[in-house]
């Protein structure tokens, strides 16, 4: 009988909440028709006009244009929460806010401070809140609600009488199948990963926690708040996430949008410096020696060595005269140019000026020249002459930062100069052929060789479509006068009225220029920077705002770091702080146990956890003569299983050496095959590990192998189990 009371009560609720979800998704549509008819008109208008009239149409297409983007952005699950209040007031919570046409309020944006309370309220410390409701949608259906009675009594003074439904929104989210797709759970973050969200924006944050505590999501929540709470600061220079690969780019691509932003540029660290292509993996030898900060000068030496002073002083001769590059010039006009602190390349113009002019001067006094014309035509028979331009490249080569590493490390001698604070046997693990391609942990070392070396000669100036520092003011003056509602800047409307109906968003111009600078960075994956990654990084960020998130103990990088306080303090001194996050929402327990066990076995460096998940049969154990068959035949029956049910994702994680016969014994892409490594923050319902006696090689590795299943762990070998894993 109860349970017909409870039935009848949930199908009440969701008729209820079907209602007001119907109610906000109109008002969406309503707000979206506007937009569209008021950008349609302007359109319509045509280019004709007064200068100002132009302008003030591109001002208001900007605005009408971003503003229809944020709409579509949160179509989906727009709303996901209802907050009854002790005073009876009661609102709810989603993607954005809403008002209705006499601005009274509809819909809370999850950022505002008064939806704090849905995440941070707890049956220990309610606060105002009496009871919290999660709703599920799917398109603009309400499938599910959700009640969490926070003050019992409260709610029965109140006189509601509904019932409690489901398994608990937040245990619903970790069941739901993998898609592929990291699941937007902006509506069940707790209380722990909220303050960590909402944390001030001073110095950098360090968000340590272990597998499947929510880091991710936490990063990816901070920056839409922040853009939310912040822009004034951050809408001019957007804000940066760094991720450890494009799998997992690709992964959280749809997040940060679904949450109404769009304004972060989401990359890895290759991404930040554009046309470098990475496809070599670094043996770890000199992978340790390029993530030194050391290496700094080793690449500042390479560039110094581009700046020659001949042997000997040359003789060239010019129309039958002859004049001389002297030591001594090349030296004095040297050292001009680098007084000015520009980048060798640029330098290098004031390099050549100058000799150039030391030679004229020669010229002119032989020839006892005294009139100007005279003067500059020898001037440009001097600079015309291929035999001078040969020998003021050879005083001062302009070089790209890709052929200032190729032959770095291609050729000992170079190396030996530049690198010779490092032994010899060093040198020599980084010796490699000229053609080789480029690593990741190379990529720091061509962001520093491209800030030594500036743009070549020739290279990128102003964009056709960049304005003009006259034309931002310009813009500014715009808005001033007209207002903008906080959602386009100066540099993008003057962008637009520039360029027509194109322009350029921050993101978009953050993209293109590897100097942009921005005003916050979140770090995924944090632990793995070597510290000349940090000094990359660093770079970005001016005003040291960051939030970095890892677990120390799932480090993989022979250069990454294994302890927060030896990397974070030279580079932040005393303006970062440390949160953890100690439960598990993703991993079951017994996984959870597993892992954490063999980790403390291998002497890693891990946090304490709780997990938040208990699954029968969530781990399983197969010692078999045959591990590829054995593993390929449990991958087939767990994905057999959810291709009968609603869907699922099964893995094999195996040491590289092992993946061409695992996938060969599969027989289909539909069970992807990884390194522990490229697994490294995706999640799977089913993980199968194959030989981790193997990948326990790297201790890291292997923890982080066993913690990528969110509802079984299947372990397969021939060899014997490392020590510390039992299952």
């Amino acid at each position: 009988m109860a349970n017909e009371r409870g039935l009848t009560a949930e199908r009440s609720g969701l008729a209820a909440e079907q209602e007001v979800v119907d109610g906000l998704y109109t008002r969406l549509d309503e707000l979206r028709g506007e937009a569209d008819d008021r950008l349609g008109a302007i359109r319509k208008e045509g280019p004709s006009g007064s200068p100002q009239n132009r302008s003030e149409r591109d001002a208001f297409a900007t605005l009408y244009e971003d503003r229809i983007a944020q709409l579509d952005a949160v179509e989906d699950r727009l709303c996901f929460g209802r907050l009854d209040l002790r005073d009876g007031d009661r609102f709810y919570v989603g993607r954005i806010g809403l008002s209705d046409a006499e601005h009274v309020p509809l819909l809370t944006d999850w950022r505002a401070p008064a939806a704090r309370a849905f995440y941070s309220a707890t049956a220990a410390n309610p606060g105002p809140v009496v009871n919290r409701r999660h709703l599920t949608t799917q398109g603009r259906r309400v499938t599910a609600v959700e009640d969490d009675v926070l003050d019992v009594d409260a709610l029965r003074e109140m006189g509601a009488d509904e019932a409690l439904a489901g398994e608990g929104a937040l245990l619903a989210a970790l069941g739901a199948r993998r898609t592929g797709r990291m699941g937007d759970i902006v509506a069940t973050i707790q209380a722990e990963q909220d303050a960590v969200i909402r944390a001030p924006m001073t110095g950098a944050l360090v968000v340590q926690g272990g597998p499947g505590s929510g880091k991710t999501a936490v990063a990816l929540h901070r920056a839409a708040y922040l853009l939310y709470h912040h822009r004034e600061q951050l809408e001019s220079r957007g804000v940066l996430l760094i991720g450890p690969s494009r799998t997992f780019l690709r992964y959280i691509d749809h997040v940060l949008p679904s949450l109404g932003e769009t304004g972060a540029v989401s990359t890895t660290l290759a991404g930040l410096v554009p046309g470098v292509d990475v496809t070599a993996v670094e043996p770890d030898g000199s992978a340790e020696i390029k993530g030194r900060t050391l290496m700094s000068d080793v690449i500042k030496a390479a560039v110094r060595e581009r700046q020659r002073v001949p042997r000997a002083d040359k003789e060239i001769r010019i129309d039958g005269r002859t004049v001389v590059i002297k030591r001594s010039d090349v030296k004095d006009a040297q050292g001009r140019a680098r007084r000015e602190g520009r980048p060798h390349n640029e330098a290098r113009a004031s390099f050549a000026k100058d000799m150039i002019g030391r030679l004229t001067k020669q010229l002119v006094e032989q020839l006892e020249v005294y009139s100007d014309e005279d003067r500059i035509e020898l001037e440009r028979d001097v600079r015309d002459d291929r035999n001078v331009r040969i020998a003021i490249n050879l005083c001062w080569l302009p070089i790209t930062p890709q052929q200032l590493l190729r032959d770095l490390f291609s050729k000992p001698h170079l190396l030996d100069h530049a690198a010779r604070m490092l032994p010899e046997h060093e040198r020599d693990l980084l010796l490699r052929p000229s053609a080789a391609p480029f690593t990741e942990a190379d990529v720091p070392l061509l962001d520093e060789a491209a800030e030594l070396l500036g743009e070549m000669p020739g290279g990128r100036g102003r964009r056709p479509d960049e304005p003009s520092d006259e034309e931002i003011q310009y813009a500014k003056d715009v808005l001033d006068t007209f207002g903008d509602g906080g959602m386009v800047t100066a540099e993008a409307l003057a962008a637009r009225m520039k360029g027509g109906t194109a322009r350029l968003s921050v993101a978009e111009r953050a993209r293109s220029d590897r100097t942009w600078t921005y005003g916050h960075v979140v770090v995924d994956e944090a632990q793995e920077l070597s510290p000349m990654a940090w000094r990359m990084l660093m770079r970005r960020c001016p005003t040291r705002s960051f939030t970095i998130v890892g677990d120390v103990a799932q480090t993989t990088s022979v250069a990454g770091t294994r302890w927060w306080p030896e990397t974070m303090d030279p580079l932040f001194q005393t303006g970062w702080e440390l949160r953890e996050l100690t439960i598990s929402y993703r991993i079951p327990a017994a996984v959870a146990d597993a892992a954490q066990t063999y980790a403390r076995a291998a002497r890693l460096p891990v946090s304490e956890l709780r997990a938040a998940r208990e699954l029968d049969d969530a781990t399983a154990s197969t010692r078999h003569r045959d591990p590829i068959a054995t593993a390929a035949g449990i991958a087939h029956r767990h994905a057999d299983a959810f291709a009968g049910g609603d869907g699922g994702l099964v893995a094999v994680i195996a040491p590289p050496r092992l993946h061409g016969a695992l996938r060969k014994a599969l027989g289909t892409p539909a069970i992807d095959v990884y390194t522990a490594r490229e697994s490294k923050g995706l999640e799977f319902d089913v993980a199968v590990v194959v030989e981790p006696a193997e990948i326990a090689e790297r201790p890291g590795d292997l923890y982080v192998a066993l913690t990528r299943p969110t509802r079984r762990l299947e372990v397969v070998h021939a060899e014997p189990l490392p020590q510390g894993l039992a299952l």
